[in-house]
């Protein structure tokens, strides 16, 4: 279907960008999400700011005991960054698995993070590994914690004026994994498990049991505790809400959920 007739302006700057969205233009990043849901008419904007040309919400840097990825960087850039690997090995995974290569060379960290698909891998490696990402509107600039960024079905916190503009991670959490089950290599998560350890605690993040990411709680105060690992995957799926669908029941999924914990688990000890 041939999208609704719209604006469009390419920014230059942050600034422009941002004077642009607090007047009602939606920003596109990448597209690989917005212009799939406009083609269906799921998605209506009056008008789009393009934030490709703006240079600095690209990059990956070392800063202040923090690994800061620009918002507009690609898939490819996370997955391939020796310093993700090395302080958030989970994120550089969940990156390198989203959809198939031409995705992953035109979607951007941001623009994923802020489609908060409940599929999505990159909301769930960012709450196992205590990410955050910092948010700019014409009036200001704000952190939101991973925990605190999506909200329900493709909702988020951000107010209608404002913009992811990086990705903050911990430098601690190289020790971590992401696995994920899905039928085909560019398909969404059915279910998808990160697992971080950090100051010798175990802490995860699962995409695909609700309409947000959510903590294996029951796994985790098991694991933490020093019990068996068949015990807390039996508790991984404990207070999720998952829906029977084409991808299988919500018991099924929860046991994925377990299984798939207990092998980012131990790859994250490298076992």
């Amino acid at each position: 279907m041939i999208p609704l007739a719209l604006s469009y302006t390419k920014a230059t700057s942050l600034d422009e960008a941002l004077a642009a969205i607090r007047d009602g233009a939606k920003p596109i990043a990448g597209g690989q999400s917005l212009v799939p849901m406009m083609r269906l008419r799921l998605a209506s904007p009056d008008g789009l700011v393009d934030l490709a040309g703006i240079a600095e919400l690209t990059g990956i840097r070392q800063e202040g005991g923090e690994i800061v990825i620009g918002a507009m960087t690609r898939h490819r850039e996370v997955a391939s960054s020796a310093d993700v690997h090395r302080g958030a090995r989970a994120v550089a995974q969940a990156a390198a698995g989203i959809g198939s290569p031409a995705v992953r060379n035109r979607g951007t960290i941001g623009g994923s993070l802020a489609h908060a698909d409940p599929h999505a891998d990159l909301p769930a490696a960012l709450l196992a590994v205590g990410g955050s990402v910092t948010v700019r509107s014409a009036s200001g600039s704000r952190s939101i914690a991973a925990a605190d960024l999506v909200l329900d079905y493709l909702t988020t916190s951000l107010a209608d004026d404002e913009l992811i503009v990086d990705v903050r991670l911990p430098t601690d959490a190289g020790q971590s994994a992401y696995a994920k089950f899905h039928r085909r290599a560019i398909d969404w998560s059915i279910v998808g498990v990160a697992v971080a350890i950090r100051g010798g605690k175990v802490s995860t993040g699962i995409t695909g049991l609700g309409s947000q990411p959510v903590r294996a709680a029951g796994f985790e105060e098991v694991v933490n505790a020093g019990g068996s690992l068949d015990e807390a995957a039996a508790r991984a799926g404990e207070g999720t809400s998952p829906i029977d669908d084409l991808d299988g029941s919500a018991e099924y999924k929860r046991h994925l959920a377990g299984v798939l914990a207990k092998r980012a688990l131990a790859e994250a000890k490298g076992q």
